[in-house]
């Protein structure tokens, strides 16, 4: 599969596009909770929790080393502090758009959390220094899956796992559905809310043009991943990768 990654209209780049990325996170900051809860019906919510579970053991190791990177306003990260023990080392959670990362640290008071503005392809980490790393609904907008995948790699401890969890497009008749919801309604809701229309139009351009699960796994082997895995959430809608560096 050729290297590829997020692609907003207008950009030429992986820079701008990076930029792009950044900026229109930060301009639906004020209303990404309600709009995230509004338009997957709350579903969103199952899906942090289900995918939490998934690492509950490495979670509930107090000396493990967690990050939560493209945290966006932290509902991921919150999900995973509920399974830490206590008096364990502190999830970092990480994110390139400050405005969401604002949002987010008014969450964490308290949690045991600690934020961090930084960009998921250049990571301010040592190699082979963490134990786990989520993205929820992140690893989509990365400029460059590769390299993501990458630099997840390079910052894995031997053994250390990885889940993302990310939109899929589903089959059948019920793609169909979707594809109309997700196409048509969720755009035009989404803007009307945040009073802004360029992220409501490229999400589903941007799930689009994500690798479907058979060529993410290939992927996922290429940057140097073993057992890995999709399990698919909510009939395909979204669904869970993981990964396990050698």
């Amino acid at each position: 599969m050729q290297t590829q990654g997020a692609q907003p209209a207008g950009t030429s780049d992986e820079q701008s596009a990076a930029r792009a990325v950044r900026e229109m996170f930060d301009s639906i900051a004020p209303r990404y909770d309600l709009l995230n809860h509004v338009l997957s019906m709350n579903v969103d919510r199952l899906w942090w929790r289900r995918t939490a579970r998934k690492f509950h053991d490495i979670l509930a190791r107090p000396d493990a080393t967690i990050l939560d990177i493209c945290c966006g306003t932290g509902d991921m990260t919150m999900a995973l502090a509920r399974h830490r023990p206590t008096n364990s080392k502190p999830i970092l959670a990480a994110d390139f758009s400050h405005q969401m990362l604002v949002r987010g640290n008014a969450k964490f008071a308290g949690c045991n959390i600690v934020a961090i503005e930084a960009d998921a392809l250049q990571l301010p980490l040592a190699n082979d220094s963490i134990d786990l790393i989520t993205t929820a609904f992140g690893f989509r907008n990365l400029s460059n899956y590769r390299a993501g995948l990458e630099e997840f790699h390079r910052v894995l401890r031997p053994g250390g796992q990885f889940g993302i969890l990310d939109f899929s497009e589903p089959g059948g008749l019920l793609g169909k559905l979707y594809a109309f919801y997700f196409r048509r309604i969720l755009p035009a809701v989404g803007s009307r809310i945040s009073g802004i229309s360029g992220p409501y139009a490229y999400l589903p351009a941007s799930v689009h043009k994500f690798p479907p699960p058979a060529e993410m796994l290939q992927e996922m082997r290429g940057a140097g991943f073993s057992e890995v895995l999709w399990q698919s959430y909510s009939f395909g809608i979204a669904g869970l990768y993981r990964g396990v560096k050698p």
